[in-house]
């Protein structure tokens, strides 16, 4: 009992950062994204979001900034490993949205994520069904504002704070539904994919909301308070097994 109120202590003592400003998602289901904004896509052409909606198949959102350090790498191979195990192929059946929030990512960085995540993803024809997109700051704002994502950056670390979730977008570019997380089940985006093509939209879901902030570029580590919060998970699950073997051995010595 003292090891666990001596946990308890310890995490809540552990103050959260300070964000930067407003962070979070706001569910806008069947909200109807601005088709009319223009980004520049990875080869530098600028494109209008319509011609990703003119085919007549779902889309998967998605947003990050291509030199995060912290959780877009982990929410990138997570869609990208979820796409691997999903049996439907971008460019055919579904395509694949990833916006940079930051207006100073350029055509080369979007050029080199892109790359990167079709070569992990290793089907044909996906280069044509995954783009990466960048744009000046009022247009991620019409977009981001028009699914509910707010963001925030941190001048003085560099850093933008941003939660993590996909959006599922129906082929006439309405939001279908929120997937939240950095890892994703191949089972979920198939449904959310087959809901969506079908102009279905989805009830609210309940947000796990992990921000993406608060990470030292200069010493390469997390901050002390996410630290805490790993430290304390596993002394609790060092607590929970070392309770679980008292309760064996009592019965072990009831039994003898």
């Amino acid at each position: 009992m003292i090891a666990i109120l001596a946990l308890f202590l310890a995490v809540n003592s552990a103050t959260p950062p300070p964000l930067p400003g407003k962070v979070g998602i706001d569910q806008k289901l069947n909200a109807e994204i601005p088709l009319d904004l223009m980004f520049r896509d990875a080869s530098g052409r600028v494109v209008r979001l319509n011609q990703y909606f003119n085919h007549g198949r779902p889309v998967i959102l998605n947003f990050m900034y291509y030199r995060c350090p912290m959780l877009c790498p982990l929410v990138m191979d997570g869609i990208s490993s979820a796409l691997t195990d999903l049996t439907f192929n971008a460019g055919k059946d579904f395509d694949v949205i990833t916006v940079s929030i930051d207006p100073r990512d350029m055509p080369e960085q979007a050029a080199e994520k892109k790359d990167m995540y079709i070569k992990r993803y290793g089907r044909l024809g996906a280069a044509d069904g995954w783009h990466f997109l960048t744009g000046n700051e009022s247009t991620i704002r019409r977009l981001t504002d028009a699914v509910g994502f707010h963001y925030a950056y941190d001048p003085q670390r560099d850093q933008f704070a941003h939660a993590t979730a996909v959006m599922i977008l129906t082929p006439g570019g309405k939001i279908s539904r929120y997937i939240y997380g950095f890892e994703y089940k191949a089972r979920d985006l198939r449904l959310g994919l087959v809901e969506a093509s079908a102009d279905k939209i989805g009830t609210p879901v309940d947000q796990f909301l992990l921000l993406c902030y608060h990470y030292d570029p200069a010493t390469g580590k997390y901050s002390r308070v996410a630290l805490n919060w790993v430290r304390a998970g596993g002394v609790a699950t060092v607590l929970g097994l070392g309770g679980f073997i008292i309760v064996m051995l009592r019965k072990e010595r009831r039994k003898g």
